[in-house]
């Protein structure tokens, strides 16, 4: 039913070991102007890695005759699907250490071929890992460990259509292996939109959005994929099933709700209904710069709890100000931005700047509610934009140098925030000092806001001892997870749980619930192969 598209970046080529297109890489010389910044960084950066320089063996298992033209053992392909896009994947990559590298990658064009391939690999003990668009973050799309003789990478990027569009309920029937850009431009000929635009969009699926929760570009309101999931259907090794499609319903425990989530680790996800909405045709965006970090956040709790919702509310401290372009005199941005596909949302925008200016913001931007005069960004907000979109790339470059680059998000509330951040600050900032013996940099922003509480994003900076970058890191995210922890504050809020976070997610959790979670696992997944070590041992 849908229109023919043409596949995303199909005349680019994708990094296999960093983040997105080759030809968009930080190249040497900016790698060096990079590692400036960092005192301690190396001379010159480390050379890109190359597959043909890893130690790829034979696979150690072949697929049944009747599988055999959905896998292939080629080495690239292999590669790239040894790992996803982490700091610690990236430096593995580039110092030719990548870990366990997939003895297969199986691309399935359907549902039938998903359940014989978690068929085979239950009968052969071959551990299966899901795999969309690669783009994780948090180790959820490699194997590690050595309790399954050989290791699936199943791609399920070949089932990408948009299947099927109700009208009426303004919902589609989506394949999960659709990635952000091939998912809009089949909807986008219909006057609709999914409108999830997490930061990994251009190399993240629909199936991995569900499959680790993931957090979208809206601040307020419908911040997670959750909120749009009308239905799913799932293959899992004991069978497949379909939810129904409900409005609501308050039948029991939510069947949707134990596979969002769930990170391949009970079944595949291959298909959704998904909530539509039609695109926007209203748009006003402005910033607001404060002199205090505090006083912002009191002004960002007050539009969180105005019932404004503003599809944009993103705070920045004044080192992520400085670094995105849209502030230089040490103030704190907030960026502030609305939309409708059905009336002006300039008066929105008026409301919410006067609000800030009450908490001590200063912002040029005309309040008369004038959409004319509010539409577009200003240059602080078209700044933000464009770094929010380099960052990766970025800091592939400074990894290329030797810094070492964290990048962590959580979620708390309100009472919790402040003290939550400072604590981040002091503590973690100490930790990478330490640890490296170079001042590391720490910024932060907030992400998604609610009437509740608040999401706050940090990423810290430091040149890191040549081939102690990992360890390093290890390090910083231990002392991270233990702040979190003592401020009751979520191992994360959108960037899944992974293998990264594990020891995190396995504190957070009651321990009644991670008992009915490792029964759903024996039941749906007897021969333990589903994603080994994520979520459950």
């Amino acid at each position: 039913m849908p229109a023919t598209t043409t596949r995303p970046g199909a005349s680019r080529t994708r990094s296999w070991w960093g983040w997105g297109y080759v030809d968009s890489h930080p190249d040497d010389a900016e790698c060096i102007s990079l590692g400036a910044l960092l005192p301690g960084t190396l001379a010159r950066p480390l050379p890109i890695p190359r597959v043909a320089d890893l130690s790829i063996g034979r696979p150690v298992i072949t697929p049944a005759p009747a599988l055999a033209h959905l896998v292939t053992a080629a080495p690239e392909a292999r590669a790239a699907h040894a790992m996803g896009k982490a700091y610690r994947d990236v430096m593995r990559a580039l110092r030719g250490r990548p870990g366990r590298i997939p003895d297969l990658v199986a691309r399935p064009a359907g549902d039938q071929d998903v359940a014989d391939l978690l068929e085979w690999a239950g009968e052969q003990g071959v551990a299966v890992v899901p795999f969309g668009g690669g783009s994780s973050v948090v180790g959820g799309v490699e194997y590690r460990g050595d309790a399954h003789r050989a290791v699936l990478s199943l791609d399920l990027t070949a089932m990408d259509r948009v299947l099927e569009i109700d009208a009426d309920s303004r919902a589609a029937r989506i394949q999960a292996g659709a990635l952000g850009p091939l998912l809009e431009d089949q909807l986008r000929p219909h006057g609709l939109t999914l409108r999830h635009f997490p930061q990994s969009f251009e190399f993240s699926t629909l199936g991995g959005w569900l499959a680790t929760r993931a957090g979208g570009h809206y601040a307020t309101g419908r911040t997670h994929i959750d909120d749009f999931v009308q239905s799913l259907r799932v293959v899992t090794p004991a069978g497949a099933g379909t939810s129904w499609r409900l409005p609501g319903s308050g039948a029991g425990p939510s069947p949707d709700r134990l596979f969002l989530g769930s990170e391949g680790t009970l079944g595949v996800i291959t298909e959704a209904w998904m909530r539509l909405q039609e695109r926007p045709r209203h748009k006003a965006s402005a910033s607001v710069a404060f002199a205090d970090f505090h006083r912002a956040l009191e002004a960002v709790r007050a539009i969180a709890q105005s019932d404004l919702a503003p599809a944009n509310c993103r705070l920045l401290d004044p080192g992520e100000a400085a670094m995105s372009g849209a502030s230089q005199d040490g103030s704190t941005v907030l960026v502030l931005g609305f939309e409708s596909a059905t009336a002006p949302v300039g008066s929105l925008l008026a409301t919410a700047l006067d609000l800030a200016r009450s908490y001590g913001g200063r912002s040029e931007e005309p309040t008369d509610g004038s959409d004319a005069a509010a539409d577009g960004a200003d240059g602080a907000v078209s700044a933000w934009r464009s770094a929010f979109l380099r960052m990766p790339y970025l800091r592939d470059g400074l990894a290329r140098m030797g810094a070492v680059v964290e990048t962590f998000e959580t979620a708390a509330t309100w009472d919790r925030i402040p003290a939550l951040i400072d604590a981040v600050r002091t503590e973690v900032g100490a930790a990478a000092a330490k640890a490296t013996g170079h001042p590391a940099t720490l910024n932060c922003r907030l992400t998604h806001v609610y009437p509740d509480g608040a999401a706050p994003y940090f990423t810290v900076a430091v040149a890191g001892r040549p081939g102690d970058e990992i360890a390093i890191w290890d390090d910083i995210k231990a002392v991270a997870n233990d702040v979190l922890h003592r401020h009751r504050a979520t191992i994360t809020h959108h960037h899944a749980v992974g293998r990264d976070h594990r020891s995190g997610y396995d504190r957070q959790r009651p321990e009644p619930f991670a008992l009915a979670l490792r029964a759903a696992k024996g039941a749906l997944d007897p021969h333990h192969i589903l994603n080994p070590g994520v979520l459950i041992d």
